[in-house]
């Protein structure tokens, strides 16, 4: 299997931009993991709500004052996992791992429920797919639960918590790609305007 090191020359190519942060500890991907875990930095990089390398504790303290349905992503303190949820509840601050396989992300779960959750290529999508305003949400009205002790609370992802002002540019995009009747027309647009769009992908 031939593998790639998360933090060493290899992500020093012109697949990362200079000045991404990353996690700052060693993880090894496969041909097929390498690409998707790159394109996902890239674009968690200007979503303007992952905080990087913040702890939990950073984190929860950032939320403890917003309402319920406030999120953000910060980078897992478990070297098993790459990125964590952070979202605030009526329960308080919870943290949930994003676990990902050989070409997917996907929220932690009881190992024998992994084939049922939704998988995505990337955790901008899988972060949309649990929003109850998602066009095209294909849920049919399954609710992803969060256990806390002996209670369960369903995940109610409303509004991510914006650490960093975007250009106007980049509210345009994402403006353009939640409405499918302007994206799906994209192709009748200029090539740069067509790669700046896919360049981001995500209505968040």
């Amino acid at each position: 299997m031939v593998t790639y090191s998360k933090f060493d020359s290899a992500m020093s190519s012109s697949l990362l931009d200079s000045n991404m942060r990353l996690p700052q500890r060693y993880k090894t991907f496969t041909k097929t993991q390498f690409p998707m875990v790159v394109a996902t930095l890239q674009k968690l990089q200007e979503s303007g709500f992952y905080l990087g390398p913040v702890t939990g504790k950073e984190a929860n303290a950032m939320l403890a004052a917003e309402t319920t349905g406030t999120f953000l992503i910060r980078d897992s303190s478990d070297n098993r996992h790459l990125f964590t949820l952070c979202v605030k509840t009526e329960l308080g601050t919870k943290n949930l791992r994003i676990q990902y396989d050989a070409s997917s992300f996907y929220l932690q779960t009881d190992p024998k429920n992994i084939s049922s959750v939704p998988h995505f290529d990337c955790v901008l999508k899988l972060i949309y797919y649990y929003m109850p305003q998602s066009k095209g949400n294909t849920r049919g009205g399954n609710i992803y639960y969060i256990h806390c002790g002996k209670e369960k609370i369903p995940l109610e992802l409303i509004k991510p918590l914006s650490c960093s002002l975007s250009t106007l540019q980049h509210l345009c995009r994402k403006t353009v790609n939640g409405h499918l009747d302007i994206s799906s027309k994209t192709d009748k647009l200029p090539p740069t305007l067509q790669k700046f769009l896919n360049d981001y992908d995500s209505p968040i």
